[in-house]
């Protein structure tokens, strides 16, 4: 805009005074009243000037006046003594000293500062406003998980004898406890963060003064913040501890929370001897029961996931994951773009939901009604089903489809930690073929692959030794095993789908045959998941979920 044209409130002020500017000095380019000329021309009388009326001004560089030659200004720089000098110190102090215009200087000087504002404006404040955003919600995560330990402690201390009130009272203060420092350490975290976001735009303001300005020393003087923010740690990893339930031979319960250990004696109305044998089987129905039937839209469930004690995470023939309650209302879709179906869905100790995609062999989560990937699995491999183990770690069945192999491999976070394939003496443990293998974890820490391909469900150690094989001839059902999907209980209980004898068969951890379960109208079942409580959950390829009922309900009585 000109100055003739500028509004009122865009007055340029004369710098000796605070009366509107009318001349102009071009050699120092300073704002100047028709009173103070003659004051600026006195206070620089070493200087030359050029003064012009203020709408004849020329904008230029300012360069110093050199300390050492009055009525020189420094317009150029000294490479070697790093200090802008005027002509005469070039051919004096500073002869043969390599020197560089400095308008150049200033130049190039502005160019990184108009840089630096675009990178920190367009990259690192979004870049921190989403981290602090993203804080707050692991917040939130955090609260809610420890809300959920919290809930899960008190459905405990329901269950269990009213004596142990004191027990579980050091398990909730603990659990605040620890929720308090992870919180705080978050908060820090924050802080940290949204205190620099302030910090930043200052700087940014700053460094557009500074690139109005004409003085050289303020420009070619000012340093750089960009280094910092950038090299500004804004990730967090938080390691979300679990409370954990464990049975041990049927006569204790232990909870434990992070490194804290809580024990319980349990004592069965079955077996009242301490000394008496531990059966597993003892625990099991005689014939197990149908609780309820639930109804979806699916015409092909293959995966099933509990959300809980009320509701399950369904996949299918399909790109959709939906989340039913148990009269199969959806509550919640997950659509996942490009793919004709899921090779399996999961949730992990931390109740998130994961799930595996074949067609970019990736493993996803769910957060926030949101898919992320969690990693890729190596080419030329297909990800396949899925297990969360108690340590937080992620088993992955892969399936090599071009050579027909099949192996198991942990993952944690994105490094592969172990791979099944061999047993001891270096021999495939897993059959080829054109079949997935299916995997979960005993409390144990045995691993158990349903091998389609071999008919039979195969169990390793957690080294990879080779424990046992199971097949049909133990249940002496028609058919031959079809075994398919397969979950492990707090027993110890391997629970494997029969697709080809339309039953379930039960075994104990050491593979010793239990029940057979077949008198709920098990069509085809393919999905299984086990709930908190033993109630088991199978999937039908007709879309239905039939709600089973296979332990005996317990009793926890307060030992001497």
């Amino acid at each position: 805009m000109n100055p003739s044209t500028s509004r009122a409130q865009d007055v340029i002020i004369c710098h000796l005074c605070d009366k509107p500017a009318q001349r102009f000095c071009n050699n120092c380019q300073a704002n100047l009243c028709l009173g103070c000329v003659s004051k600026h021309i006195h206070d620089h009388e070493s200087l030359g000037h050029d003064i012009v009326s203020f709408t004849n001004r020329k904008i230029r560089l300012v360069f110093n006046e050199c300390e050492f030659h009055p009525g020189q200004r420094c317009e150029v720089h000294c490479q070697q003594c790093h200090t802008p000098v005027c002509v005469m110190c070039i051919l004096g102090k500073h002869k043969n000293h390599e020197a560089v215009d400095l308008s150049s200087i200033v130049e190039n000087k502005k160019k990184m500062i108009e840089e630096e504002i675009e990178e920190i404006e367009a990259k690192i404040v979004p870049k921190f406003k989403k981290r602090n955003a993203e804080l707050n919600a692991l917040i939130d995560t955090v609260k809610t998980e420890f809300t959920k330990m919290k809930e899960k402690n008190e459905s405990l201390r329901k269950i269990w004898h009213q004596e142990v009130d004191d027990i579980f009272d050091k398990a909730g203060n603990l659990i605040n406890s620890m929720q308090n420092l992870k919180i705080a350490s978050i908060t820090k975290h924050q802080n940290d963060i949204e205190s620099k976001i302030p910090e930043m735009s200052q700087t940014v303001q700053q460094l557009k003064e500074v690139l109005k300005s004409n003085k050289a020393f303020e420009i070619n003087d000012l340093e750089s913040k960009l280094k910092e923010y950038r090299d500004f740690q804004t990730d967090l990893e938080v390691d979300l501890p679990s409370l954990i339930e464990k049975p041990h031979k049927g006569k204790e319960i232990q909870i434990e929370i992070d490194s804290m250990k809580l024990t319980l004696t349990q004592i069965y109305p079955s077996q009242q001897a301490d000394d008496a044998p531990f059966n597993s089987s003892t625990e099991l129905l005689d014939k197990a029961k149908e609780i309820t039937t639930i109804s979806t839209t699916y015409n092909q469930l293959w995966s099933v996931a509990c959300v809980g004690m009320d509701e399950v995470w369904i996949s299918g023939f399909s790109g959709i994951i939906s989340r039913v309650d148990m009269k199969g209302v959806v509550q919640e879709t997950i659509n996942v773009t490009n793919v004709q179906w899921l090779n399996d869905i999961l949730m992990t100790t931390q109740r998130k939901l994961i799930y595996s995609n074949s067609i970019d062999r990736t493993i996803n989560i769910v957060r926030d009604g949101r898919s992320e990937r969690l990693f890729t699995v190596p080419e030329g491999w297909e990800p396949c089903r899925l297990h969360c183990t108690r340590s937080g770690h992620i088993q992955v069945s892969m399936h090599c489809g071009d050579k027909f192999k099949n192996k198991i491999v942990k993952y944690h976070n994105q490094t592969i930690t172990h791979e099944i394939d061999r047993d001891e003496n270096g021999k495939p443990i897993f059959y080829d073929g054109i079949f997935k293998l299916y995997v979960t974890e005993n409390t144990n820490e045995d691993i158990c692959v349903s091998d389609v391909n071999a008919y039979s469900l195969v169990v390793v150690d957690k080294t990879g030794r080779v424990r046992f094989r199971y097949d049909v001839t133990p249940a002496k059902t028609e058919k031959f095993l079809d075994p398919r999907c397969l979950v492990t209980d707090s027993f110890g209980h391997i629970i494997l789908t029969d697709n080809n004898n339309d039953c379930l068969h039960i075994l104990d951890r050491n593979g010793q045959f239990l029940r057979c379960v077949d008198n709920c109208g098990l069509d085809r079942p393919f999905g299984l998941s086990v709930n908190n409580e033993g109630i088991l959950l199978v999937g039908l390829p007709t879309g239905k979920i039939k709600v089973i009922q296979y332990l005996v309900p317990r009793r926890l009585y307060l030992s001497n």
